[in-house]
């Protein structure tokens, strides 16, 4: 994990790891990301930065100028697929719709708000998560995936590791500006 990677492409996930490439294969043959291209997803969370357990679910974020139009549309391409749920529910102080369904070996969570895909949340978590991985290592790496086989959350083993106080998933965000000089 040296060099910057493109999260926006999903082409990384197939020279990956055996975890990553099976996610591109499955994204891919199921036609995911085009099913909602309208909608601008990203894969976000722990696979696309190698700290996935085997209970991880490949989150995609998604944005929606209409919330309507977003169910409908997750509705009509998912809601085939085992374990189909969909809801709403407020994140962030974000109306968010989230569906959750199996494809394959993995739980898929489809997270939309009326935010763009870059600015959500768990996006930028992952992107905060990334450099902080760069800059500490793999020895840092291998303690938070220890963490999360512990039952942490991503953000709470990251925040424990780095003697972060308060809300881990707010005090990752005040990391932001620090991290890339915003």
């Amino acid at each position: 994990m040296r060099e910057v990677k493109d999260f926006t492409n999903l082409d990384y996930l197939q020279h990956g790891n055996r975890r990553q490439q099976a996610a591109y294969w499955l994204l891919t043959r199921y036609e995911v990301m085009e099913k909602l291209a309208p909608f601008h997803p990203l894969l976000a969370g722990t696979l696309p930065l190698e700290i996935d357990i085997a209970q991880s679910d490949l989150d995609i974020v998604c944005c929606w100028a209409d919330k309507s139009v977003f169910i409908e549309t997750v509705n009509r391409q998912f809601d085939t697929f085992p374990s189909f749920v969909i809801r709403e529910k407020i994140v962030g102080k974000h109306l968010s719709v989230v569906a959750n369904f199996r494809l394959g070996s993995f739980e898929i969570e489809l997270f939309g708000q009326e935010l763009p895909s870059q600015r959500q949340a768990a996006y930028r978590h992952m992107l905060i998560e990334y450099r902080l991985l760069l800059q500490y290592g793999e020895a840092f790496r291998q303690k938070v995936v220890q963490l999360k086989r512990q039952g942490y959350k991503t953000e709470p083993a990251f925040a424990k590791l780095l003697g972060l106080k308060g809300d881990p998933y707010e005090a990752l965000l005040l990391l932001e500006q620090e991290i890339f000089g915003l």
